[in-house]
């Protein structure tokens, strides 16, 4: 009869630079990947759409969202934004009430939507409209024109108690 007898002992094997490299490398992809998960978990702010179909987004109340309203902002017909001249960005937690009209019928296109952060976009149709924000009960106007290939953009400052509109 014949028997086998198997070695138990563990098995040392030679150190191979190779194996220790790519077990960095690994290592450092996966660091990557995971950090590259926190940073796409920033929130997006939800569109909106409004009885009459037109489509809003607002936000910036972070600096991770006010970055992402920033790149949205271009891909958009018509944007606003809202400043306390010599502060900055509308503080958080102060509502700013926006209604736009067409300038052509006076039809209200968005009616006393609130605004979720400093920074508002819609997407109009081409024409010629009237924006009107509210903060702390002090109205600002401003007429805007969204061409078929060209955005409108405008800021609207409350400076010291007073309203005053500008436009870049």
């Amino acid at each position: 009869m014949n028997t086998t007898t198997f070695d138990r002992s563990p098995v040392r094997q030679a150190f191979n630079p190779m194996v220790a490299v790519g077990n960095l490398m690994a290592a450092s992809l996966l660091a990557v990947i995971a950090s590259s998960a926190h940073a796409s978990a920033t929130y997006n702010p939800p569109i909106e759409m409004t009885k009459t179909g037109i489509e809003y987004m607002s936000g910036g109340t972070t600096p991770d969202e006010a970055k992402l309203m920033k790149v949205v902002e271009p891909r958009w017909p018509a944007s606003f934004e809202f400043d306390a001249k010599g502060q900055g960005p509308v503080p958080t937690g102060t509502p700013v009430k926006v209604t736009v009209r067409d300038a052509g019928n006076g039809a209200v296109v968005l009616n006393d939507v609130t605004a979720g952060g400093p920074y508002m976009v819609a997407r109009l149709d081409p024409g010629r409209y009237q924006v009107t924000a509210t903060r702390d009960g002090q109205s600002v106007s401003r007429d805007i024109e969204v061409g078929r290939y060209t955005t409108a953009h405008a800021v609207f400052d409350w400076n010291g108690g007073t309203g005053v509109a500008s436009s870049r």
